[in-house]
């Protein structure tokens, strides 16, 4: 397995990754699968200023995929970021995810990049059909701390769900700060 940058020519094989977890998970709360011209434009933007990255096996098929975004729009929060992962059905429990989120915290922390934060839904229920807290599990296997739980807040597939904040700090806080390289960023060793 390796892993690289995305490309807006993985843009079909992307989406095939993400549309289960629309149509069958809690784990996004969008409803609505997206057009081809609307995923590219988001791997786009995203592309400008963060890491993009997928997990491809020997022969090239895809396996997984982990970006960052922004935090919050405002100039103060240029050293935060938000993370998100998906990994393909198939392949889960295999070290994807981990191999992931390792390139991705080291393309950060190549940009300057100090909190990593991952906001994700949980269940309210023990036994959920559309969502378990596997996310939580990772992220906290990961080094994530949880940082605050919004009850209730997102409804899908008739049901209400939480959402919690996880942070994991990957950099230190110095007075004065450098600033954030937006879009210069590196997953080689």
């Amino acid at each position: 397995m390796k892993i690289e940058r995305v490309t807006v020519n993985d843009t079909e094989e992307i989406l095939k990754i993400y549309r289960p977890y629309i149509e069958k998970t809690a784990v996004t709360f969008e409803y609505e699968v997206p057009s081809m011209t609307e995923f590219r434009e988001r791997i786009l933007n995203i592309l400008k200023k963060y890491p993009y990255i997928k997990a491809v096996d020997e022969k090239g098929e895809i396996l997984g995929y982990a970006y960052a975004s922004s935090f919050k729009g405002r100039k103060a929060y240029d050293w935060s970021v938000e993370t998100s992962i998906y990994v393909k059905e198939s392949e889960h429990g295999k070290g994807i995810g981990r191999a992931l989120y390792a390139s991705l915290e080291k393309a950060l922390k190549s940009m300057g990049i100090i909190n990593v934060n991952a906001c994700i839904s949980s269940p309210v229920t023990q036994k959920d059909p559309y969502l378990t807290n596997g996310s939580i599990l990772f992220h906290e296997k990961e080094g994530f701390k949880l940082v605050g739980t919004f009850h209730n807040c997102g409804y899908k597939f008739d049901r209400w769900y939480d959402m919690i904040w996880m942070e994991k700090f990957i950099g230190k806080h110095k007075v004065p700060v450098e600033p954030v390289k937006f879009g210069d960023w590196t997953i080689d060793d």
